[in-house]
C-alpha cells in the first residue's frame, strides 16, 4: 500500500510539473506580447519601451548585454521561433490528413 502511495505522489508532482511548464510555455507569447515586445522592435510608449528607456538610462545610454530588456528580447525571438515552426508542423500533419481523406 506504501508502495502505492509513493507512486501516486511521484505521479501527481510530475504531472504538476509537465502541466506548470506548460502553461509558462503557452503564456510566455501573451506576457510579451502585452509589454509589446515584438520582433520587429517596441512600440513607442508600451511598457517594453519604458523598460528600454529606463535600462538605458541606468546603462549611461545603452541596454546592457545580459540586462532584463535584452533577456526579454530573445525571448520573443525564441518565441517567434517557436510559433512559426509550431504552426509548420500543424500545417504539415493537417496535409497527410487532408491527403489521406481525399
Amino acid at each position: 500500500m506504501t508502495h502505492v502511495c509513493l507512486l501516486l505522489c511521484l505521479v501527481s508532482v510530475i504531472a504538476m510539473a509537465v502541466w506548470t511548464v506548460t502553461a509558462a510555455v503557452l503564456m510566455a507569447p501573451v506576457a510579451l506580447g502585452a509589454m509589446v515586445f515584438t520582433a520587429g522592435g517596441t512600440a513607442t510608449g508600451s511598457t517594453a519601451a519604458g523598460i528600454m528607456s529606463s535600462a538605458a538610462v541606468a546603462n549611461g545610454g545603452g541596454v546592457a548585454a545580459g540586462s532584463l530588456v535584452a533577456a526579454l528580447y530573445v525571448a520573443t525571438a525564441i518565441v517567434g521561433s517557436v510559433e512559426a515552426a509550431a504552426g509548420g508542423a500543424v500545417r504539415w500533419v493537417t496535409s497527410k490528413f487532408r491527403g489521406s481523406l481525399n
